[in-house]
């Protein structure tokens, strides 16, 4: 007689806590109540106030926000995620996929923290930055970014988000040739012909920028190749994690110069700490998340295939297909390796780093490897948003940047409406609402999406105030 495995079962014996880890769990208490919940534990032959005096603080839900489609915001997915999905996310537009352990998963450590960058970026941390990027130049304000460069045709430029985390653009261009006044030029950033660099030259190259950003001692991978220009992507470790999500990547164009780059200038702090799940539980959860989306988000209808002649077989069914009867049938794939770390989400709109599984997948031997990643923090402390809801004529904001009193929020609009963005504000966060207006006497009009911005005074600086999408209800990520 057999018996169907779960979705995260392996061959062999899974590995136990020792007696000393059950004890140590057995000895932390889960306290909850009105103002939170919190975990306390008691010192060998201590109690009472002594017990008490020893409690931690008490840890506030995990207000973890919903990425961009997907259901249910504590799962994500791989390492090249079409546009709108979050880095880690699976595709929702695709079928469900369970993932199978191909061996034993790891029960990890008990705890651990969230970090987030807060405040703003100092003109000195932009200026040495651009130093290290060989910009000339004293940084400026431009809105709510910190500039130095030229942004005026062919040059180099640097553009930094005053607020946290401080997200950071450069970009180095060269014209191919010069340059008629009132003719468009072209512009080039290698000399045709030529060749990448070796990974070790352009780890060299970049040595100087990672440590301008602070991530010098970031694990370094340079077998991206973009044409002629490599690319060295630094993952940095937190509080001895590795990071998923938070990655800088330093472009080195065929001369060893860098041309290009991105990442985040705001050094991390330590947030408040939470209980952790092993992996187990953890793929369980993701396995869960997979399932609860259905069909996969497409149409429900029937599969088009030709229709075989009389005495041959049947042609094989489109995976990506939804049957009659709208269940599609999910994609398994294996999970090869399961580390602790952190990965990016958004908490209160904040990009926050959040303990999460780093689940190395693969969907067929010898397949390309994914990395998908689910949040580790007990769900019990985990605040799930509400169901968005768009009102007809706002328009979703999608993110925002702050300096002071000066908010800048950016979205989604057509070219023949005209829009205007208010705030309402309370003491802990500031709802923006995005109006649309058709403008007079467009009777045809192009059907053209841009990305547009609208700045709003607000009555005083936002600070920590969580900016909230009218539209949606949900909170706004920084841009």
């Amino acid at each position: 007689m057999s018996t169907e495995r779960p979705d995260n079962d392996v061959t062999g014996p899974r590995r136990r806590r020792t007696p000393l880890a059950v004890a140590s769990v057995a000895a932390a208490v889960l306290l909850a109540g009105a103002g939170g919940a919190y975990w306390a534990s008691t010192a060998s032959g201590g109690g009472g106030a002594e017990g008490a005096a020893a409690a931690k603080k008490p840890a506030p839900l995990l207000a973890l926000d919903a990425p961009a489609d997907s259901p249910g915001g504590t799962s994500s997915a791989s390492d090249s995620p079409p546009a709108g999905i979050a880095p880690g996310e699976p595709d929702p537009s695709g079928p469900p996929v369970i993932y199978r352990a191909a061996g034993e998963l790891p029960d990890g450590p008990d705890e651990a923290a969230v970090h987030q960058a807060k405040g703003t970026v100092a003109s000195a941390d932009v200026a040495r930055l651009a130093k290290a990027l060989g910009i000339p130049g004293t940084p400026r304000t431009e809105g709510t970014s910190w500039v130095v460069g030229d942004d005026d045709g062919p040059g180099a430029l640097l553009k930094v988000a005053k607020q946290a985390p401080g997200t950071w653009t450069f970009s180095r261009t060269t014209p191919s040739e010069p340059c008629e006044p009132g003719k468009m030029c072209t512009n080039d950033t290698a000399e045709p012909g030529g060749g990448p660099v070796s990974e070790k030259a352009a780890k060299a190259a970049a040595a100087p920028v990672l440590k301008a950003a602070g991530q010098d001692d970031a694990a370094l991978n340079a077998g991206q190749l973009l044409g002629d220009v490599r690319v060295v992507n630094a993952d940095p470790e937190v509080d001895g994690l590795p990071t998923y999500g938070w990655s800088t990547g330093i472009q080195v164009g065929p001369d060893g110069e860098v041309t290009g780059g991105s990442g985040h200038l705001k050094a991390l702090e330590k947030g408040a700490t939470y209980p952790a799940v092993g992996a187990d539980e953890a793929l369980k959860q993701l396995n869960e998340a997979s399932r609860a989306r259905g069909d996969g988000g497409r149409d429900i209808g029937g599969c088009a295939t030709p229709v075989p002649l009389e005495g041959e077989p049947k042609p094989p069914t489109d995976p990506q297909c939804v049957p009659s009867n709208g269940k599609r049938a999910p994609v398994v794939q294996t999970v090869e390796d399961a580390v602790f770390g952190l990965a990016l989400h958004y908490v209160d709109g904040r990009q926050t780093l959040v303990p999460s599984w780093l689940f190395t997948v693969r969907q067929a031997p010898g397949g390309p490897e994914n990395t998908v990643t689910q949040v580790a923090v007990d769900p019990e402390f985990i605040e799930t948003p509400d169901a968005p809801t768009t009102p007809s004529g706002d328009r979703k904001v999608t993110s925002y940047g702050a300096d002071g009193r000066t908010l800048e929020v950016t979205f989604w609009g057509g070219v023949c409406s005209t829009y205007t963005a208010s705030a309402k504000e309370s003491a802990g966060q500031v709802r923006i609402t995005v109006t649309e207006k058709p403008q007079e006497g467009k009777k045809a009009c192009i059907m053209i999406a841009k990305e547009l911005t609208r700045t709003v005074t607000l009555e005083k600086p936002l600070g920590d105030r969580t900016v909230i999408d009218a539209a949606s209800g949900g909170a706004v990520p920084r841009g």
